[in-house]
């Protein structure tokens, strides 16, 4: 008797180890939200929205098509002119996505093939007016609390961790990093213009402004609604 209930313990721990608990479907991944190359946020709300608490590093459309890689200056530019989605790093430099994401033009994030994890999408820019107004346009409140030159960090107290990872021009030059952040919306202002918001650090305020959709901006996404 005792043989047949050490035997039927030992099967149990078998079954049980052999488990697979990295299914997305259990509460065991350490980020709730992971895009398609396995890139794990953490998210926030603020008023009625949930947004990601960080900036977007994938490299992959939804449906797993790469987004193209534009490292010199030319192959930006030509991205920009045909209307082509193409990504980088600030500088070219990987090491710099691991704090501030990369940057993306603005063909990039609206592609049909998608970009944000199922659930989740490019906010527009009345979302972004929300946002601001959910923070009184103060944008202390959403900068990171370290990082920004001129001793302009932020509070954070609405925990949106904005950082300073500066932007592309469409001509291909990096600019800003540790002084502004730029961030896009899906909403166009124009054939050549799109929507986006930046900070600096030399004020708290969040910025609207339109800008050449063949820029390098950040990206936060924003949960549907």
């Amino acid at each position: 008797m005792n043989n047949m209930y050490f035997s039927l313990l030992f099967l149990l721990f078998v079954l049980c180890s052999s488990c697979d608990i990295s299914n997305p479907d259990t509460n065991s991944k350490p980020y709730p939200i992971v895009d398609i190359d396995g890139n794990g946020y953490d998210s926030v709300q603020i008023g009625n929205q949930f947004w990601l608490n960080s900036n977007f590093k994938v490299t992959h459309f939804r449906n797993g098509d790469p987004i193209p890689e534009a490292k010199t200056a030319l192959e930006w530019i030509e991205a920009s002119e045909q209307g082509k989605p193409a990504y980088c790093y600030y500088d070219n430099n990987p090491f710099n996505a691991l704090l501030y994401g990369k940057l993306y033009n603005w063909y990039a994030i609206t592609d049909p093939r998608g970009l944000a994890p199922l659930g989740w999408h490019i906010p527009t820019d009345e979302e972004l007016i929300q946002l601001g107004n959910d923070v009184n346009n103060d944008g202390g409140s959403i900068k990171s609390n370290s990082g920004w030159q001129n001793g302009a960090n932020g509070t954070n107290t609405s925990r949106f961790y904005a950082l300073p990872g500066g932007f592309r021009s469409y001509n291909g030059s990096f600019s800003f990093i540790e002084y502004f952040g730029y961030w896009w919306s899906s909403s166009a202002s124009n054939n050549e213009n799109a929507w986006g918001r930046y900070l600096n650090s030399e004020g708290n305020y969040v910025y609207r402004y339109m800008y050449k959709k063949g820029c390098g901006f950040a990206i936060r996404c924003i949960k549907d609604s």
